[in-house]
């Protein structure tokens, strides 16, 4: 955006504007069956021009939006859906859901598999886990048969919200800790305590409960069921040591940037760079990828063109999430890029409420207003770090705060957010499915992880 260019509207008109364009999305995609990536371009072309958006940069924002969110998306998603391949084609996948099911059984699959992803979902972050889980999610309820993919993938994908949400080193926690100089030991060990049982209400029980309401059939995404499966698939322990590669590189990415963080190393070291630099999600996972080539091709027999083939055939069916996603993306920046965040900031300056419940509704409000969970949490952690820092706060009571203020940012994802589309379009739900399955989770989630922070805050 131009520096030059200020917003003259206030909170409640650029509220108006952006509730307007969630009903026309609603309505292009739910009533006139318009595909969303259209939709989603079309409504944010519109939202820059009513917000007063200057006419020569509408298109650079709307591109902004796009581009940033796929710059992160993108590559996660398309390595992600090769490795997946190379999973299932080379029968991998078929073992790893014969073990789980062998060592867990077919009634504590769904549970193994999300205590599973809230382990992976320490070190990594939302959308790189999602997209690392979701061949062995799919093919464990492919394998335990029946229409059951909301609650196996609820169930991990809900563990891995949660731990980016509630737990350092992920991003949110960490900015916040930052602005109301929390203690960030504090935070990880409230983070880890409140993860579990919040995980267990919004992920496992409400991906039972509605599974039942909407039972769907495994999608052929990231791991279609091969009837050509090799006489000599991988040992399990192979494909395990392959899905931790990922992880542990990650590990080393975001383990020395908290380290860097407090001074016990030196960011500027040539080695530390090094390893974090391996240690971004994309590059562990082309790493990862590449391994994957070499060790899991030859259970197929296949090299050279054969490969070739198959990772080719794989980008097809991701490219439709990859767009959409990106569209998201591009709506919420619009909203961002029209000073919404900035004009519901100042309104909710002055509500006279106690700090945690402050810090815990305003990130609500920017979130529902703009989608972003990172925009809403920074913002509302800026608003209020000067009272949190100036009063009489003990160490436990600012890191509540900051957790509750983390618990407001990820309420209710809906469609101004580029997590609902990816969610909703790595599952093949549609909108209306998405709204009723994954916004309300989101908003469960939220619920369940500020009440208990409330206990924690109101105990210690």
């Amino acid at each position: 955006m131009t520096e030059e260019w200020t917003q003259t509207l206030g909170a409640g008109p650029l509220l108006g504007i952006a509730a307007g364009a969630v009903v026309l999305i609603l309505f292009l995609v739910i009533k006139l069956r318009l595909h969303a990536f259209l939709v989603l371009v079309l409504v944010s072309l519109l939202t820059a021009v009513a917000a007063g958006i200057p006419t020569g940069e509408i298109v650079s924002t709307l591109v902004g939006g796009f581009g940033s969110t796929l710059g992160s998306v993108a590559l996660l998603i398309g390595l992600g859906a090769v490795l997946g391949r190379l999973i299932e084609s080379s029968g991998g996948a078929k073992v790893i859901a014969e073990m789980m099911v062998r060592v867990f059984g077919e009634k504590r699959a769904a549970f193994a598999l999300g205590v599973t992803s809230l382990i992976l979902g320490f070190p990594i972050f939302f959308d790189a886990g999602l997209v690392v889980m979701l061949p062995i999610i799919f093919a464990v309820a492919r394998r335990i048969g029946g229409k059951n993919l909301l609650l196996y993938g609820f169930s991990g994908a809900a563990a891995f919200s949660v731990m980016h949400v509630f737990l350092p080193p992920h991003p949110g926690p960490v900015s916040a800790s930052e602005f109301f100089g929390a203690n960030l030991g504090v935070v990880l060990l409230i983070g880890i305590v409140i993860a579990f049982p919040t995980w267990y209400v919004s992920g496992y029980l409400w991906g039972k409960f509605v599974n039942k309401r909407f039972p769907m059939i495994v999608p052929p995404l990231f791991g279609a069921s091969d009837d050509d499966q090799p006489a000599n698939p991988p040992k399990a322990g192979t494909v395990i040591g392959i899905l931790l590669i990922p992880l542990v590189l990650i590990f080393l990415n975001t383990g020395l940037d908290a380290l860097g963080s407090i001074g016990v190393v030196d960011e500027s070291q040539a080695w530390v760079q090094a390893l974090m630099l391996i240690g971004s999600s994309p590059i562990a996972l082309l790493i990862t990828v590449l391994i994957a080539l070499l060790v899991l091709g030859k259970f197929r027999g296949e090299n050279g063109s054969a490969l070739e083939k198959l990772v080719d055939s794989t980008f097809g069916p991701v490219a439709s999430v990859i767009l959409i996603t990106g569209a998201g993306g591009m709506f919420g920046g619009v909203l961002r890029a029209s000073g919404i965040g900035d004009a519901l900031a100042d309104t909710l300056s002055d509500l006279g409420l106690p700090i945690i419940f402050a810090a815990y509704l305003i990130a609500v409000i920017l979130r529902l207003a703009q989608g972003s969970a990172t925009v809403a949490l920074v913002t509302t952690a800026g608003l209020l770090a000067p009272a949190v820092t100036g009063g009489s706060f003990s160490t436990v009571d600012v890191a509540a705060i900051t957790l509750a203020a983390a618990a407001g940012s990820v309420f209710a994802s809906h469609v101004n957010d580029s997590g609902f589309w990816l969610v909703g379009r790595l599952m093949q739900m549609d909108v209306k499915t998405t709204l009723k399955t994954w916004t309300v989770q989101q908003a469960i989630e939220s619920v369940v992880g500020f009440v208990l922070v409330l206990v924690v805050y109101a105990i210690f």
